[in-house]
């Protein structure tokens, strides 16, 4: 029996890994697995290519561009924001850091948000930076589906508890600023050299000129300090009162 031709020019970009052929999933988990090794600035489709056993042209089938892979490390970091609300939602015991039980539902849905999102996000560090500049880039109605439902997640529950379109876009938007803007001052660079043992020279402080910015100098090792989930409750508290408390 004559057997069927071995494929042609056109299937010399095989999507058939080391370990089996490619899916868009098994793509993304690589490119953020690299991103959080070698941090983002490695990151190219022939890198990828070579961390997956196929050729850089065999990715194109997946991310048609490198502003779609980077797209899709954002869908890799609220999937796994999916992941995470979905274990937590199971019956499994509520975080510490979560609001009592005395506080509404959707204020509690809204502080487990912010949690698994820090949580999410100091996981991967090196692709955090992408939420903002892609969101910057990519309209709303272009964004990942997994982004878009996010939104949605946070919306219905403000619906929910009530607030007209007006008042839920308000609290949205704080929210959402409060979330990631605590994320990002949470991972900024911070240390100077981490080989120095002596807390000075670690942050650099011999770097910044005492007679301009004498408060800096001052206050950096507090500001050094990651203020953790707490900080980030604390300010989701502020943000729903201000925002929400007269409700």
């Amino acid at each position: 029996m004559k057997k069927d031709p071995e494929p042609g020019p056109a299937r010399r970009a095989s999507d058939r890994g080391r370990h089996g052929r490619l899916s868009r999933e098994r793509v993304l988990a690589a490119a953020l697995e690299l991103v959080d090794r070698e941090g983002l600035s490695a990151l190219s489709m022939r890198r990828l290519g070579s961390a997956l056993g196929v050729e850089a042209m065999a990715l194109y089938r997946y991310a048609a561009s490198k502003d779609a892979l980077l797209d899709g490390l954002v869908e890799a970091l609220y999937l796994e924001l999916e992941d995470r609300l979905a274990e937590t939602s199971t019956g499994r015991a509520a975080p510490a850091e979560s609001p009592g039980t005395e506080s509404p539902e959707w204020r509690a849905d809204l502080h487990r948000i912010a949690l698994m999102t820090y949580e999410v996000c100091v996981a991967h560090p090196e692709v955090v930076p992408l939420i903002a500049t892609r969101m910057m880039a990519v309209p709303l109605a272009r964004r990942p589906l997994a982004v878009l439902r996010n939104h949605e997640r946070v919306l219905a529950l403000l619906r929910g508890a009530g607030f007209d379109e007006e008042r839920t876009a308000v609290v949205f938007h704080a929210f959402t600023a409060w979330v990631l803007g605590y994320v990002s001052v949470e991972l900024r660079a911070m240390v100077d050299n981490p080989d120095e043992p002596d807390p000075a020279f670690r942050l650099g402080l011999h770097r910044m000129p005492p007679q301009e910015v004498p408060t800096l100098r001052a206050i950096t090792p507090v500001l050094a300090e990651r203020g953790g989930p707490d900080g980030l409750a604390a300010g989701v508290d502020a943000v729903i009162d201000r925002f929400a408390g007269a409700h």
